[in-house]
């Protein structure tokens, strides 16, 4: 495992995959690198690519709403991380093997922060980190334990601004994540 300025480092150089020719920024993460709460996307979209920083365009404006309801703020009390640190072309699903070359960065940073909960945002990281079957439609906000760490997905903040109608179970996705942050004594 290596410390946050070597990975850091690493992943700045990395050229594991194609995803290196076209990026401009390595999106590597934003957080308190100590929360007990982490949450992991699938990839950087445009925004993201150009800035550098996870979930900052309309969807991470939404992000940043829906983690004030439950008093939680990208900066103080939470990390925002994604499976593949690179932006796929066009906005695509990141490859299997874009994530391959990829999942060993977010492994470490999950061993560094030793988060006691993990959300995963959409149907792309839960796939990865629950079960490759994962339905969002039909199992977000179920609770599953791995480790010691209590892991859940909820709907990815692109897909609440396609579809509205989703919020709602979002919302309550949303109380269900404060609950549990509740219930095992998490930081906030």
């Amino acid at each position: 495992m290596q410390n946050w300025e070597a990975l850091k480092q690493t992943c700045h150089s990395c050229t594991r995959c194609g995803l290196c020719e076209t990026r401009h920024n390595v999106v590597f993460g934003i957080g308190n690198e100590e929360a007990d709460i982490l949450f992991v996307g699938e990839g950087p979209g445009e925004q993201e690519d150009l800035q550098g920083e996870p979930f900052v365009g309309p969807a991470g404006k939404l992000l940043d709403d829906m983690l004030s309801i439950i008093d939680l703020d990208r900066k103080c009390n939470c990390y925002i991380a994604n499976i593949v640190k690179c932006r796929p072309p066009r906005n695509r699903d990141p490859l299997e093997t874009e994530q391959d070359a990829c999942i060993g960065y977010l492994r470490n940073q999950v061993a560094l922060i030793r988060p006691k909960i993990i959300v995963c945002l959409g149907r792309i990281a839960a796939k990865r980190l629950i079960d490759p079957d994962y339905r969002i439609t039909r199992q977000h906000g179920q609770w599953v334990e791995r480790n010691g760490i209590w892991i859940t997905a909820i709907y990815h903040p692109s897909a609440l601004l396609r579809d509205v109608s989703k919020r709602p179970e979002t919302f309550e996705d949303l109380l269900s994540l404060r609950e549990k942050m509740q219930e095992i004594g998490a930081k906030v």
